[in-house]
């Protein structure tokens, strides 16, 4: 009994000599982890190269999902497959990585921008480069659809990080030139693919663009990280802990090993009896056995009780942000408006075509027409916001009304030139995914952007997934588009409507430490996650 609490009273007296180093380099560790906000941000200079190499990175990566609805008649006309199945490839590719942007974002956050660039890179290139031998529908949803798309979800998170760690004061214009690299590569993509088509068929235009994709590697060689990624902080403060618990054990089997009897100096082991060695060893060493299972065991039982309590403090922390009706009508109306407003960009092409309103495909296809809209969209209504009496939620309300509004008109247009209209002002309102942070700041507060922005992004990826087989089987079922248009105009304007009315009734006061609605703090880093 004495020699047991020996033993504990030198392994907490080593316990207390050896807390004073890691308490030390947590404190280091805690000032890296948090050196996003707290060092300063470039504003410039070589910001400006990490700029025009994202632009390139998500003009590459995003030229082809954006325009795939050139993509798309072809697709019908090799594979004879039905409008619905089909439909799945161009909507998965860019509900995908929406859906996966939590995943996503926890890439760059652990290895940083640099590799996980590069990593997306060759999963954008060989998708593209699969799709060309696919044999079927079904392996072109995994080739383009799934493949293509968690890699443009992967590189859109990569730019978006990286640029806001270089930019502070000026990083809505950075983030604005960024991403709008999106809607350019759609514009050109769009004629780009249909001149390869001509010239070299559907598989070898796959095959050039995605070579042309493997550019992606070199735009990841200007995007030097400022901050040390959290994996290799993580990798540090893990050997810390290793070489700690082998010193403990150290310490502990040291204390805890039997005191073997001291022989007389003329007296060898081979003198001793063989059974009275075995009585000697047994004894000592069953309580070392059990001392080293127990301390395995209470290891892993704490471990277990830290991942469920964080488990339990993020699903409690989501409830709590379902319990804001606005943030709820907001979900919905990001899903509604993700589901009706994104299969014009897959569909219009095959619209035309199929009502006889241009024979092939124009020059400037409705895909660039909806693609250049989107880019003064996002431009025209990111500056809209900066407006200090503007509302963001009802700004995004009305421009999920007017996008209801064309979507009914498609049915009753009779002209190309109509179809040229209404794409544009598709693409226009289109341009509210980059309001879509400043809304979410405005009814959760700064403090829960990140958590709160992936899981509208989770909603509207849904949406973006659903639509376009949802419209692909309704022309199925009923042999025309008109039905299908209805349907997606209705489901956007109840969006809309729902979004205005439950913003506009009384709200309960705003929980301590969310920003003041008029005042949103929209350059914290925290925008870093909105990817």
């Amino acid at each position: 009994m004495s020699t047991f609490s020996n033993t504990s009273t030198k392994v907490t007296g080593h316990l207390r000599n050896t807390q004073t180093l890691p308490q030390h380099t947590n404190n280091n560790n805690n000032n890296n982890m948090t050196l996003p906000s707290t060092k300063k941000a470039l504003d410039g200079g070589w910001g400006w190269a990490v700029v025009v190499a994202s632009f390139l990175a998500l003009f590459l990566a995003y030229g082809s999902p954006q325009s795939v609805g050139v993509l798309y008649p072809e697709w019908l006309s090799t594979y004879q497959e039905g409008k619905g199945m089909t439909a799945w490839v161009g909507s998965l590719v860019s509900g995908v990585g929406l859906i996966a942007s939590p995943i996503c974002s926890a890439c760059v956050v652990n290895f940083g921008a640099r590799p996980v660039t590069i990593f997306s890179g060759v999963m954008v290139s060989g998708g593209l480069m699969l799709s060309a031998f696919a044999p079927n529908v079904q392996f072109l949803i995994f080739s383009y659809g799934i493949v293509v798309g968690i890699g443009c979800g992967l590189v859109y998170a990569a730019t978006m990080t990286i640029t806001c760690q270089y930019f502070d004061k000026r990083r809505g214009l950075a983030l604005g030139i960024v991403s709008t690299g999106t809607s350019v590569g759609g514009f050109i993509y769009a004629t780009g693919q249909n001149e390869l088509i001509e010239l070299f068929g559907l598989d070898g235009c796959l095959l050039i663009i995605g070579s042309l994709a493997l550019n992606i590697i070199a735009c990841a060689g200007p995007m030097r990280p400022l901050h040390v990624p959290t994996y290799y902080l993580k990798q540090k403060a893990a050997a810390l802990e290793k070489a700690e618990g082998q010193l403990l054990e150290k310490v502990v089997t040291s204390d805890l090993d039997p005191v073997k009897p001291v022989a007389s100096d003329h007296k060898t082991a081979a003198d001793d009896p063989p059974m009275a060695t075995e009585g000697v060893k047994e004894p000592a060493e069953a309580p070392l056995a059990f001392e080293r299972s127990f301390s395995i065991c209470a290891l892993l039982v704490e471990v277990i009780k830290t991942k469920q309590k964080s488990y339990s403090t993020y699903l409690r922390s989501t409830a709590d942000l379902f319990q804001d009706r606005v943030f709820g009508a907001l979900c919905v109306t990001i899903f509604l408006f993700s589901l009706g407003a994104f299969p014009p960009l897959l569909f219009m092409e095959d619209v035309a075509q199929s009502e006889g309103l241009v024979d092939g495909v124009s020059l400037l296809p409705l895909v660039s027409i909806v693609q250049v809209a989107g880019v003064l969209g996002k431009l025209g209504l990111g500056m809209m916001t900066d407006i200090r009496w503007m509302n963001s939620v009802y700004l995004y309300a009305f421009t999920a009304v007017g996008a209801g509004t064309a979507l009914l008109a498609i049915p009753a247009t009779n002209s190309y030139a109509g179809l040229q209209v209404i794409s544009a002002a598709i693409g226009f309102m289109s341009g509210n995914w980059s309001i879509t942070p400043y809304a979410t700041t405005k009814v959760v507060g700064i403090d829960r952007l990140t958590e709160a922005h992936g899981i509208l992004m989770f909603f509207g990826g849904f949406g973006i997934m659903l639509g376009p087989p949802v419209v692909g089987w309704f022309f199925d079922w009923m042999q025309s588009y008109d039905l299908a248009f209805y349907f997606s105009g209705g489901c956007v304007l109840l969006g809309g409507f729902l979004l205005f009315l439950v913003s506009s009734l009384p709200c309960r006061p705003r929980a301590r430490g969310d920003s003041h609605p008029s005042d949103p703090q929209y350059t914290n880093d925290l925008v870093a996650a909105v990817a």
